[in-house]
C-alpha cells in the first residue's frame, strides 16, 4: 500500500506542501499521515517527532529560498544584486507562505553548521554585502537589518497589513532603494569587539 512508498524525502516534501496549504503551524504528524493514508506510527520510521519533521521542512525551504536568491543575484553587484536578492526573497515568501514560515524557526546550531543550504545562504548574503565594503561586525548588523526589513515587509503584506492606496510594489522598491543608500553610507564600526 502507500506505506511502501514512504521515504523521508517524500514526507518532508508533502509536509512542505501541507504547510503552504494550511500554514506551517498547522502541520502535524496526524495530518501528514492522513495525506498518505497511513497511521501516525508509520511516520516514526522516517522522522523522530514533529520537531524533527518541522526542522527538515525548514532546511528544505531554506535550500529552495537560497537557490532562488542565488539565481537572481548571479552576475550582479551593488544595488542590482540587492534588488534581485530582495525580490527573490519576497516572491518566495508570498508564493510559498508555509515553507517561508518554516525558514523563520530557530534551528539547532549543530544542524546549521552541517547544512550546505544554510552555509550557502550565509556565503551568498555575506558576499553580496561585502560588495558594499562591509566587514565584521558590520556584516552581521547589515544581515540583521536586511532580514528584519524583508521579513517584516513580507509578513505585513501577506497579512493584508498595508491598507493605504499606495502601490505595495512601489513602496517595496523604495524600501530596497533606501536599504541600498544605508549600505553605501554605512557607518563602519570602529570597535570590532563591540
Amino acid at each position: 500500500m502507500a506505506r511502501a512508498g514512504l521515504t523521508v524525502d517524500r514526507l518532508v516534501a508533502a509536509a512542505a506542501d501541507l504547510a503552504d496549504e494550511v500554514g506551517f503551524e498547522n502541520v502535524t504528524l496526524s495530518a501528514l499521515a492522513r495525506r498518505f493514508g497511513v497511521k501516525d506510527a508509520s511516520l516514526y520510521a522516517h522522522v523522530r517527532n514533529l520537531q524533527d519533521l518541522r526542522t527538515r521542512v525548514a532546511l528544505l525551504a531554506g535550500g529552495e529560498l537560497i537557490d532562488r536568491i542565488a539565481a537572481a543575484v548571479a552576475g550582479r553587484a551593488g544595488k542590482d544584486a540587492l534588488a534581485a536578492f530582495a525580490d527573490a526573497y519576497r516572491a518566495y515568501a508570498l508564493q510559498r507562505p508555509g515553507r517561508y514560515a518554516a525558514t523563520q524557526i530557530r534551528i539547532d546550531q549543530a544542524l546549521v553548521a552541517d547544512s550546505p543550504a544554510l552555509r550557502r545562504t550565509a556565503e551568498i548574503t555575506y558576499g553580496m554585502l561585502r560588495a558594499y565594503g562591509l566587514d565584521e561586525p558590520d556584516l552581521t548588523d547589515a544581515v540583521r537589518l536586511l532580514r528584519s526589513t524583508f521579513h517584516g515587509y513580507c509578513a505585513l503584506e501577506a497579512s493584508g497589513g498595508f491598507g493605504a492606496p499606495r502601490d505595495v510594489q512601489a513602496s517595496w522598491d523604495r524600501a530596497v532603494a533606501a536599504l541600498h543608500v544605508a549600505l553605501v553610507h554605512w557607518h563602519r564600526n570602529e570597535d570590532k569587539d563591540e
